[in-house]
């Protein structure tokens, strides 16, 4: 009787004990403990020694490393056998082979104790290597949509990349594979959304969700915070700003329709309206149309000038000049470095094809004036040449920059606009001149003024919302500005190669 109460006992002591570690064997596969290195030290610490699992090339993936017969090894990983195990000279040791879908094994799972495997641990060797395959079986799936997800992010990307360089056709090719449909339109809307780097994953994913994919979602390469959407015939529009209304600290700018090959001008014109939405209560803006210089310029002369100016790349080969356009127009609108991160390129190769027009041009990027009438430029041939009638020959085309600016529509627009600075009493009007001639450098205008550099910043920040313009960063807003100096005569016009000259027509191009 005594015997049969203390067998039962046992058994009941060693039923509760494979119970125990059954159950801690399966927490390790609760999605928030799943960790093969944890795994594996459980196992050493149960069964009283120590584990080690390494991979099919004998590197160790967890636990402690374990001298092991080659050839064993050898046959647990080609499957010529499951498991085995050795003992030799008071070392016991189970070895399993960890098997994965269309391998013959992973891996191999080796376990030592100074004490001969009784049943008990070689049953939690056992079921501690299916638990093992799981694992590993979870991570490559985790791996392999990681992998698919960051490859569509980086085509989604290449697409970006060439509607900014006005690649419209290569750009519907590539999305015509994934995305049926995506870009066949004639105009988008492009949306900036401005988060904290480390929401910007979670805004991307609920972006692609409130679209329905029906819109090109990419994460900036240029700034961290930013997610753009190219959205063909606004779609999805509604939905991104009720995304940007339920979450705090989001911010929403949008453009104004463009034509798929202005993308960059659309894309100028969303973070232009995301410095708007960052003051506003609803955190979102869309990019007022209001009036701009080039439309109250005469058009014939506003081609024939474009035209005349920009003739010294007409020498180059269709994708240099195209490629030089694009990456000029970017780098005047950002930094070099962002149009290099937009680009899918090298600063150096924005710089190098940036200084390379400023040879054709005969004309020096540093010089702010220079900036915005070279921007003028280039906005406008991207804007005439779908639609606008062919220039006149060269020999014919004679506009120049102060024909441009003659007119009586600019001056009053631009009085109308610097006018506004004129109520304060610092003299804001005065020290944004002066910084403009000075190439945006607040050290070489705070010389001429008298006044401390940071003044001047302090003054150009100031004239920004009376203005209603960026002017600190780079871009369309600040060359308007520069534009309406120009037009009043307030600064001096830019050197570029002799096209802003009267010179005989022999001389054109000397």
């Amino acid at each position: 009787m005594g015997a049969g109460k203390d067998g039962a006992g046992r058994a009941q002591v060693t039923d509760a004990e494979s119970a125990r570690w059954a159950r801690e064997l399966l927490d390790h596969l609760r999605p928030t403990s799943r960790d093969i290195r944890r795994l594996v030290g459980w196992l050493a610490d149960t069964v009283g020694g120590t584990a080690c699992l390494q991979d099919d090339t004998g590197h160790v993936l967890a636990g402690t490393p374990t001298p092991l017969d080659e050839h064993l090894v050898a046959d647990l990983v080609s499957g010529r056998i499951a498991s085995a195990a050795w003992d030799d000279e008071g070392r016991h040791l189970r070895l399993v082979g960890v098997r994965q879908p269309q391998l013959a094994a992973a891996g191999v799972l080796a376990v030592c104790r100074t004490a001969p495997f009784d049943r008990r641990a070689a049953d939690i060797v056992t079921h501690t290597a299916q638990v093992v395959e799981l694992l590993l079986r979870a991570r490559e799936s985790s791996e392999a949509g990681r992998r698919l997800r960051r490859a569509t992010s980086d085509l989604r990307l290449a697409i970006l990349q060439l509607l900014m360089v006005e690649d419209t056709v290569s750009a519907r090719r590539v999305a015509a594979g994934l995305w049926p449909g995506l870009l066949d339109t004639d105009t988008a809307c492009v949306y900036v959304l401005e988060s904290s780097a480390q929401e910007r994953d979670h805004i991307a994913e609920e972006c692609l969700t409130a679209t329905d994919e029906r819109a090109l979602v990419v994460r900036c390469p240029a700034v961290d915070a930013h997610v753009i959407v190219v959205a063909p015939h606004d779609a999805g529009a509604g939905e991104l700003r009720l995304l940007v209304g339920r979450r705090p600290g989001t911010y929403l700018g949008g453009s104004a329709p463009q034509s798929l090959v202005r993308t960059a001008t659309a894309y100028g014109q969303a973070v232009s309206a995301l410095a708007v939405a960052r003051f506003r209560p609803d955190q979102q803006a869309v990019y007022a149309e209001r009036t701009h210089p080039e439309r109250l310029m005469d058009p014939a002369v506003l081609l024939d000038w474009t035209v005349n100016v920009l003739r010294p790349l007409d020498t180059l080969a269709y994708h240099t000049r195209a490629e030089l356009l694009a990456t000029t127009r970017l780098g005047l609108e950002f930094t070099a470095v962002n149009a290099a991160k937009v680009l899918g390129v090298s600063r150096n190769t924005v710089r190098a094809r940036m200084d390379r027009v400023e040879a054709l041009l005969h004309t020096d990027f540093s010089d702010l004036v220079a900036r915005a009438v070279v921007h003028l430029a280039l906005n406008t041939r991207v804007g005439l040449s779908e639609e606008a009638p062919e220039a006149g020959p060269a020999g014919t085309a004679r506009a120049r920059l102060a024909d441009l600016l003659a007119g009586p529509a600019l001056r009053t627009w631009a009085q109308g606009l610097l006018s506004r600075l004129e109520g304060d009493a610092r003299d804001l009007r005065r020290t944004l001149r002066t910084w403009i001639a000075a190439g945006g450098n607040a050290e070489r205008a705070a010389n001429v003024l008298g006044v401390h550099p940071q003044t001047v910043r302090d003054h150009v920040r100031s004239a920004e919302p009376v203005l209603e313009r960026q002017l600190l960063a780079s871009g369309s807003d600040l060359y308007e500005v520069v534009l309406a100096h120009l037009a009043l005569g307030e600064l001096a016009q830019p050197e570029l190669h002799p096209t802003n000259q009267d010179l005989p027509d022999s001389s054109v191009h000397g």
